[in-house]
């Protein structure tokens, strides 16, 4: 089943961001990952929300954990951890 891991960010620094960024759509579609929003502007309609949202679709949720627990991942992961506060889940597609 199709999942879709989703991210909430609100980046503190925009150039160590910016090194985990690069790498993360090559990365991704190595385990069937593709990016459905990267950023881009947004309009609030309810709530209050970070500055910066990403959807990545994977074809199942054991591909999106593969990615996410790859030793490619886990070397880029800790530049977005110093340059960012964020959310991240994975969620099953109907």
């Amino acid at each position: 089943m199709t999942a879709y891991m989703i991210a909430r960010i609100d980046v503190t620094d925009h150039e160590e961001y910016a090194i985990y960024a690069g790498q993360t759509v090559a990365l991704a579609e190595k385990f069937g990952g593709r990016f459905l929003v990267k950023g881009g502007p947004q309009t609030v309609v309810e709530g209050e929300a970070p500055s910066r949202h990403v959807v990545i679709e994977f074809p199942s949720r054991a591909a999106a954990m593969r990615w996410f627990e790859s030793p490619e991942y886990q070397r880029i992961l800790p530049f977005a951890l110093r340059a960012s506060k964020r959310d991240i889940v994975i969620v099953e597609g109907l």
